[in-house]
């Protein structure tokens, strides 16, 4: 077996092991709650490990057993996943590039607008038809309840950095004026006429914001801070890598399977 061969082999069998985490990585991000409340953009991380995992099976025993057939059907399987991974990079840069976020002066964390996000993640993500499902199961969770566990007063409170899921779904928009009682109780607003949202935020702890469009906002948010971009460079840069080699190992197959059928069988 050439060095070529080898070097794929263990790079195929280093990238083999490396998927088992992502898979699981996948499913944790999989159980959040704003993960889990999106069908369309629940699994993909789990599947692309599966999918990476046994594409880097194939390459580990084509390079190993130098098997130009089985190689050849890798170079493929790895193009297409390349391929696919480049589409979906290029595709997610475009879709969260726009950033429905805004400073807050006075606070720690931010506010957010639904129409600072793309059309396509608004109208695909949480549009009217999908929302109902996405509100309910929000409610269902434990993302704004557990706020009241973690802050007291109105200074930690403010001062603290939320997620924008936190930020858009647990209270009203800051604009609004309400006062704070705690995390997920606010009265009197001094602005009601600021936002749409202002009218739109309720006391009850199964309504609170999950009606107003800054929790749309939120969530989009919080799925931009995955920050998935970075995760499929790596993934991408890697993949490029053991490619290339590959191809090396499968000129490699080549060569020894015309040496052997040209020049070995004169000898016998």
């Amino acid at each position: 077996m050439g060095v070529a061969n080898n070097i794929t082999a263990v790079l195929n069998f280093v990238t083999f092991l490396c998927s088992i985490p992502i898979i699981a990585v996948g499913i944790w991000l999989a159980q959040q709650p704003d993960n889990g409340c999106i069908h369309l953009l629940r699994w993909p991380v789990v599947l692309l490990g599966f999918l990476v995992h046994l594409v880097s099976l194939a390459g580990f025993v084509a390079a190993y057993c130098n098997k130009e057939t089985l190689l050849a059907f890798y170079l493929c399987c790895m193009a297409i996943v390349i391929g696919l991974l480049l589409i979906l990079l290029v595709f997610a840069f475009i879709v969260t590039r726009p950033d429905g976020s805004y400073g807050v002066p006075g606070r720690g964390y931010q506010d957010f607008r639904l129409d600072g996000y793309s059309s396509w993640l608004t109208n695909h993500v949480v549009d009217s038809k999908s929302w109902t499902k996405i509100r309910a199961c929000l409610a269902d969770t434990d993302v704004c309840p557990k706020l009241t566990q973690q802050f007291i007063t109105a200074d930690q409170f403010f001062a603290t950095h939320l997620s924008p899921l936190h930020s858009g779904c647990c209270k009203p928009p800051t604009i609004c004026g309400y006062t704070f009682v705690n995390p997920t109780l606010w009265t009197n607003p001094v602005n009601p006429a600021g936002d749409l949202d202002c009218n739109q935020w309720s006391n009850d702890q199964t309504q609170l914001c999950y009606n107003c469009n800054s929790c749309k906002a939120g969530l989009l948010g919080n799925f931009k801070e995955r920050k998935a971009n970075i995760i499929l460079i790596v993934e991408v840069v890697v993949l490029i890598w053991v490619y290339i080699i590959a191809c090396s190992a499968f000129k490699n197959a080549q060569t020894e399977d015309l040496f052997f059928n040209r020049y070995k069988q004169g000898w016998t």
